[in-house]
């Protein structure tokens, strides 16, 4: 049963994927950085590239979108 609207995917991809990505990016730059707290710093860093990655996704990801459209073929 779906809880959200179909208006609300594209909002709802780009939460979802600016957050999985942000955690991944942000957990390999504080694995490289800090030695001490790895836990504490990889939060603190996540919640902050999240902040940037959730915007950014929605406004790239539509772009990103028309490119691989234009690069794929449709399905038959």
């Amino acid at each position: 049963m779906p809880i959200f609207p179909a208006r609300a995917a594209p909002i709802l991809f780009g939460f979802l994927l600016s957050g999985f990505m942000s955690l991944m990016v942000s957990g390999i730059a504080t694995y490289r950085s800090a030695a001490s707290d790895f836990v504490g710093h990889w939060m603190a860093s996540w919640l902050s590239s999240w902040l940037v990655a959730f915007p950014v996704v929605l406004v790239v990801a539509p772009l990103v979108r028309r490119i691989v459209g234009r690069l794929c073929a449709s399905p038959a």
